[in-house]
């Protein structure tokens, strides 16, 4: 099962939250006091993995204390829309006999009571048969009885059927009068006319007959139950409702462990929260070396002093069994941590060792650029973190866990900024496997390629926490809005103000487009083609999602939609077509493709340059090509498929950002003082700039 969205509603700080769409990883983005955290806890109390009790005097609304308090059953505190696999919808489709895209989807919500509730959101139960559909199917059997000859024996049979078939389709004429009762009056109506010994050789009462199947069948779509209602349904459900995991203390921890303390930490219910979090990682530390503390501990104990002899050989041998014993396990344990550490996180080549000494137990880190082992605690911060966060994870969302819903409170606030990036990076990884929604303030755990699944939270006029996809939300003045700010540092808006209320937006697909177009600007500009009264701009969107949410945010307080400049490529034109059909539906003459400009199909930024200017530059830069590019490419074509084409046939690497590096060299040269395009080139540039200027309508 998969979370699609939810909704807080009387919890804590939030009277109404809104629904709040999850994606594989969602950032819930707010200032301080803002209620992050409100909008966490209520999905870690739906079904927690550990924990997760409610707690009236903490989770109640304090405006609404009271009624929550004589009546918590009143009170569903959170919803949550599942998505099913397949298997599971095959399942319910069997115990329930409906179709599968009527139970692919689910509808979790609790109360302060512990009661869970289902529903189906997809199933839309019939109330009412549409008078146009009753009255044919009456209609259809008039005709038909009407056509067939009776026996002779019959004697007004015909006359008496038909005569009730008129009264039945005359009570049959509102729509909301249906019901499957109404329906159940009428074919016992009409039932009572048929005799009860038929001629065997009669036509009319069989097809008379027919049409009571008919209404039948009608009443059975009525009286078709509600899929949670169904013997089997609620377990199954509750059977495979993922688990969810909230973090909120992140206990380092330390490289060196007094194992007595351990041992009486581990035990102890009174601990404040800071050692509270450092017993747990404790703990599943302990669980992931398989073995316990106090076993470790009596794994090392020596022949004890007092005994006021000297150990005999056995004694010493056995002795000398359980430090080697302890000593394979612990190391055993120290390679299962560093291979499953490594496949895990991609931001370093870690080796993790354990040691034990008497009553201390340590752990040491190396790395193949620091080879020497060091103490855990003289590591960075940002590793003590993983790695605790890690142990955590590892042994809280596995087995009966596993693909548990991660809900993590402020992650990495001690990590530098590099760290958090990091950080932000890795969540991607760990997203395969587990869904993940985590709070945050800071931008660098924003990624500004995938701000479509940033929710930003806030406090609303009324005083309760609010969350919204809208980024802008919250302030009538972006500028005031801290958590917004925070976005715009994401989208590396160095001057996110000026970008918003004085300067003039152009919205192109990535980084190379942008050095592109600055460069046909700086051109244009320098050969007095264009004179713009404002600065022009080219921030990239990376794709279609993220395209909205850049193109709503530089709309700034006019809500003024800025152009965006594709490519006319498949991706470019499929962009477009979203966007058109989304976003810019009112506003289409917006959306430009280089194909127009170029003067052929699936062209792109880099089509709009001289082919000899840009073969110039690829040939500098793929120098130890044996064939140059300007030899084999073909003009009128697009020229980065043949760049591609050109570099696998001379075993030319394009690494991850190629594009980006032309797009500088020919920046570079193109700025050259001694350098200038020629004037049927400026005179398309200018043409494409008029209309970026000026959108055609």
């Amino acid at each position: 099962m998969r979370l699609l969205k939810f909704r807080v509603e009387n919890f804590r700080s939030v009277v109404d939250s809104g629904w709040i769409e999850a994606e594989q990883v969602t950032s819930l983005i707010g200032v301080n006091e803002s209620g992050k955290t409100n909008l966490l806890l209520p999905l870690w109390k739906l079904n927690p993995a550990r924990e997760g009790e409610i707690k009236p005097t903490s989770d109640y609304p304090k405006g609404n204390y009271a009624a929550v308090k004589a009546e918590p059953s009143r009170f569903f505190f959170i919803h949550a829309h599942f998505a099913l696999d397949d298997s599971l919808t095959t399942e319910i489709a069997r115990l329930t006999g409906l179709n599968a895209s009527s139970v692919n989807t689910v509808l979790v919500a609790k109360n302060f009571a512990n009661y869970i509730w289902i529903g189906f959101p997809n199933f839309r139960a019939e109330k009412t048969i549409l008078a146009a559909e009753l009255q044919g199917a009456l209609a259809t059997a008039h005709s038909e009885i009407s056509a067939i000859s009776q026996l002779a024996k019959e004697g007004n049979l015909k006359e008496k059927l038909l005569e009730a078939v008129v009264n039945a389709s005359a009570n049959a004429s509102d729509d909301a009068k249906n019901t499957a009762d109404h329906i159940a009056s009428l074919s016992s109506q009409l039932s009572s006319i048929v005799p009860e010994s038929a001629a065997p050789t009669s036509s009319i009462v069989p097809r008379f007959k027919l049409l009571l199947e008919t209404l039948a069948s009608m009443e059975s779509r009525l009286r078709v139950p509600e899929p949670n209602t169904i013997e089997g349904v609620r377990d199954l459900i509750l059977k495979n409702l993922p688990k969810f995991v909230f973090y909120s203390n992140y206990g380092n921890l330390d490289s060196e462990i007094y194992l007595p303390h351990v041992v009486e930490n581990l035990k102890r219910t009174d601990l404040g929260a800071r050692e509270a979090a450092k017993a747990r990682t404790l703990r599943v530390l302990f669980s992931f070396v398989q073995l316990s503390a106090e076993e470790i501990l009596e794994l090392g104990k020596d022949f004890p002093q007092t005994a006021g002899r000297a150990p005999t050989a056995d004694e010493i041998a056995a002795i000398a069994t359980k430090k080697r014993e302890r000593t394979i396990l612990l190391n055993s344990a120290g390679t299962q941590l560093t291979k499953s550490f490594r496949n895990w996180w991609k931001q370093g080549d870690y080796t993790f060792e354990f040691d034990a000494d008497g009553d201390h137990f340590r752990i040491w880190v190396s790395d193949k650029r620091r080879p020497e082992k060091v103490e855990l605690e003289d590591r960075s911060s940002g590793l003590q973190w993983f790695l605790s966060f890690y142990l955590v994870f590892l042994v809280e969302s596995t087995g009966e866990h596993k693909n548990a819903v991660l809900l993590l409170d402020e992650p990495g606030l001690s990590l530098h900024p590099l760290a958090q990036r990091d950080l932000s990076a890795f969540f991607e990884n760990l997203a395969s496997t587990n869904q993940i929604i985590y709070t945050t303030h800071s931008p660098f755990l924003v990624d500004a390629d995938m701000l479509d699944r940033v929710r930003k939270v806030y406090v609303s006029e009324d005083g309760s926490t609010k969350a919204s996809p809208d980024l802008r939300t919250g302030f009538e003045d972006p500028r005031k809005s801290g958590a917004t700010y925070a976005i715009y540092s994401a989208l590396n808006m160095n001057v996110a103000e000026s970008l918003l209320y004085g300067c003039h937006p152009v919205v192109v697909e990535g980084p190379s487009d942008q050095h592109y177009l600055a460069t046909i600007k700086i051109a244009l500009i320098g050969a007095k083609r264009i004179n713009p009264s404002r600065e022009l701009v080219f921030p990239p969107s990376h794709g279609a999602n993220n395209a909205k949410v850049v193109a709503s945010i530089l709309s700034g307080k006019d809500e003024v939609l800025p152009v965006m400049l594709l490519d006319g490529d498949a991706a470019g034109q499929k962009m477009a077509r979203d966007l058109k059909n989304g976003l810019y539906q009112g506003e289409k003459e917006k959306i430009l493709t280089t194909d127009k400009y170029v003067g052929f199909a699936d062209s792109e930024i880099e089509d709009l340059f001289p082919v000899d200017f840009l073969t110039s530059v690829i040939d500098r830069w793929g120098r130890r090509a044996d064939v140059p590019f300007s030899d084999v490419v073909e003009l009128g074509k697009p020229i980065v498929p043949q760049i591609e084409a050109w570099a696998k046939s001379q075993n030319v690497e394009l690494y991850e950002g190629w594009k980006v590096d032309i797009a500088r060299e020919a920046k570079r040269k193109a700025l050259t003082p001694s350098f200038s395009f020629d004037e049927t080139t400026i005179e398309k540039w200018g043409k494409l700039f008029d209309e970026l200027l000026n959108p055609p309508r």
